[in-house]
């Protein structure tokens, strides 16, 4: 895959960035017994999606980056799980709520289509892809429990 030059050009880490900045804003009316909950979670990941992301553009092969933007699309996933809690405790409204996991969406969109665009030709497959393919698998043998 061709790199841009900076982690600051990527589409994905931009609206990354916007995703983080939303969730601080918003995070702000939270109950004070929320500082070092919900709230700090909600901040937590949505850092960590940029981050992530930021961090994946400085690895040094295709296969390095894949498993930054695994990270970056596993705080995706707890920043919306946490945000459907947020809003289901009445900490957002329906509509900020909504927001949140539509940018969401489509940073995780984003972080898919980066990594779709990774070289996988030229690397083994995983356990994991080894056991989801049908061919492959019928190819291995079975294991036995004790």
């Amino acid at each position: 895959m061709s790199r841009t030059r900076h982690y600051r050009d990527l589409i994905a880490w931009q609206k990354a960035m916007d995703l983080a900045r939303m969730i601080y804003a918003r995070t702000e009316e939270f109950p004070k017994s929320e500082t070092f909950g919900l709230r700090m979670q909600l901040r937590r990941s949505a850092v960590g999606v940029a981050s992530h992301s930021a961090g994946a553009h400085g690895r040094l092969n295709d296969s390095e980056m894949r498993k930054g933007l695994g990270s970056a699309r596993a705080a995706i996933n707890e920043l919306q799980t946490q945000t459907e809690l947020a809003a289901s405790l009445g900490f957002f409204e329906t509509a900020t709520g909504e927001e949140i996991l539509d940018l969401g969406t489509r940073v995780a969109k984003l972080i898919n289509g980066l990594l779709g665009v990774l070289d996988t030709d030229h690397e083994p497959p995983s356990d994991r892809e080894l056991a989801s393919s049908p061919s492959r698998a019928a190819r291995q043998p079975a294991k036995r429990e004790l």
